[in-house]
């Protein structure tokens, strides 16, 4: 907690000191591990754009540079580019720097971006006229990276942190063009359990504020055209019971664990968010964890979970076609990418294994094609066809299995006298999938 304390600088300059010492042997390898490693990475790359209303967003480097430039280009991909904020430009000056979230207004042409020079996740936030290049003169300050915009193209809300513990406690809210010293606090959470914050439904209709804790939630909503109402709450928490909510046409859709420890999915209509009047979409399954869902005209899609394997379920809204996604490897991570456009039959996804680099695809849910948009390139001679990925279970003593992913040279003779890496990870219901490490 002293960061400054004179005592705490004198101890953690005697461990680096001792740790210098202690590792003086291999610091020649250490370079030479440290040159390896960086030069699989290419430097000059881009990620694949996607789509928001009438721009494709997309993020580049440039060789020799360390910080991302953020770009878009409006309409289609051969047009323009127009270059929204470029990090290197900023660091300058600055022994740390990082744009730790960006958000574009909903007329796209302001955009708030959150910057730290701290290395403390506490940012200050400007603005930028993006149809004239123009920084404007506010700043908010000592702010977190959670930053939206309302449908006024006007109104940012945004949160701020207890600075000692990081735990983002209120949300405020700034329209553009006004001093940021008089922005009216929204919302204060105390109980230091909890965090708060904000985020805009996928259909643009809703604000959600969201009080949430390891295992409970609740959210309240409001109206992304009133930025000045008051948020409703949609249900009181409860002690164990977490749940996430999206909005679709005239209702609310409703991740939730009540009664149902792997979760299920519900709907309400808007205008009656209580339990009573909820009804289930997808029932509790005792062998399927249900994770995130994203939501489009025609389909749903989720995320499962079934034996530690990620799944991907498309289902259509009426009921035909029901469908996972199909993956050749019995070891991989396949998770929904950004999926901003409600009205397509496209869904973008990632998908890796422990041979296979990070792969971005774009999947039609109608005829069930699959593209490969990008597949990341590692330097220096890899060949994924060199190696072996397997999945395995143990059997541990009160019987539960647990899955275990296995990635080894081809050829290697399997006769018990092979060097093993092993890791392993258990808690707070996480898995650790079957993805792609260039340094290993």
């Amino acid at each position: 907690r002293e960061r400054e304390n004179p005592e705490v600088i004198k101890y953690l300059n005697e461990e680096n000191e001792r740790a210098a010492k202690e590792m003086a042997h291999s610091r020649e390898f250490e370079a030479k591990l440290f040159e390896e490693i960086k030069g699989r990475f290419k430097q000059t790359d881009m990620s694949v754009p996607y789509k928001r209303d009438d721009y494709f967003y997309y993020t580049r480097y440039e060789e020799g540079k360390e910080y991302p430039i953020y770009a878009r280009k409006r309409g289609s991909l051969d047009q323009p580019e127009e270059i929204m904020l470029n990090a290197n430009e900023l660091a300058e000056g600055h022994e740390f720097f990082s744009v730790g979230g960006w958000a574009v207004s909903s007329g796209q042409n302001i955009i708030a971006y959150a910057v730290d020079t701290e290395g403390r996740r506490i940012h200050n936030t400007r603005f930028k006229d993006l149809s004239t290049g123009e920084t404007l003169p506010e700043v908010l300050t000592r702010v977190t990276e959670n930053l939206v915009w309302a449908n006024d193209n006007r109104t940012l809300f945004y949160g701020k942190q207890d600075e000692t513990t990081l735990r983002q406690f209120q949300i405020y809210r700034h329209v553009v063009g006004t001093d940021p010293a008089e922005d009216p606090l929204v919302f204060q959470e105390d109980d230091e359990t909890f965090v708060v914050y904000v985020f805009k439904t996928k259909s643009k209709r809703f604000l959600m504020l969201v009080r949430s804790q390891t295992t409970s939630q609740e959210y309240r909503y409001l109206n992304a055209d009133n930025p000045t109402g008051e948020f409703k709450v949609f249900l009181p928490r409860q002690r164990e019971h977490e749940y996430h909510i999206d909005h679709f046409q005239e209702r609310f859709i409703i991740r939730t664990n009540d009664q149902a420890k792997n979760f299920r999915l519900m709907w309400t209509l808007v205008e009656k968010p209580g339990k009573e009047n909820w009804r289930e979409i997808v029932p509790h399954r005792l062998d399927v964890y249900l994770g995130d869902f994203e939501l489009f005209r025609n389909h749903l899609v989720m995320e499962e979970r079934a034996r530690g394997l990620t799944q991907i379920r498309v289902m259509p809204w009426t009921g035909d076609g029901d469908h996972y996604l199909q993956f050749d490897e019995p070891a991989y991570r396949a998770n929904v990418n950004i999926n901003l456009d409600f009205d397509t039959t496209i869904l973008r996804f990632d998908y890796a294994s422990m041979k296979t680099p990070l792969s971005i695809y774009d999947y039609d849910m109608v005829s069930r094609q699959r593209t490969l948009l990008k597949r990341e390139e590692v330097l220096g001679g890899f060949d994924a066809d060199h190696y072996v990925t397997e999945r395995l279970y143990a059997r541990a003593q009160d019987g539960t299995e647990i899955p275990i992913s296995i990635l080894y040279r081809k050829g290697m003779t399997k006769n018990g006298g092979n060097p093993l890496l092993l890791y392993g990870y258990g808690s707070y219901g996480l898995s650790i999938d079957a993805s792609f490490s260039s340094p290993r």
